[in-house]
């Protein structure tokens, strides 16, 4: 049961990154011209692995 919570946690966490993500978007291609590069995609390859991992964990 916690599982299942975790995972879904986990899931909501990625879909929130996503969409903040792309709503931080402007604000990204304005940093990059201003030569500075926002670590979101860190962030995302992180929660994207712990879901994963989590899911192998069920399997």
């Amino acid at each position: 049961m916690i599982s299942r919570v975790y995972r879904a946690t986990l899931f909501g966490l990625y879909q929130l990154c996503i969409v903040a993500g792309i709503a931080m978007m402007p604000l990204a291609i304005a940093a990059r011209q201003a030569g500075i590069t926002l670590p979101i995609h860190r962030l995302l390859e992180n929660v994207e692995d712990a879901y994963e991992a989590s899911q192998a964990e069920d399997a």
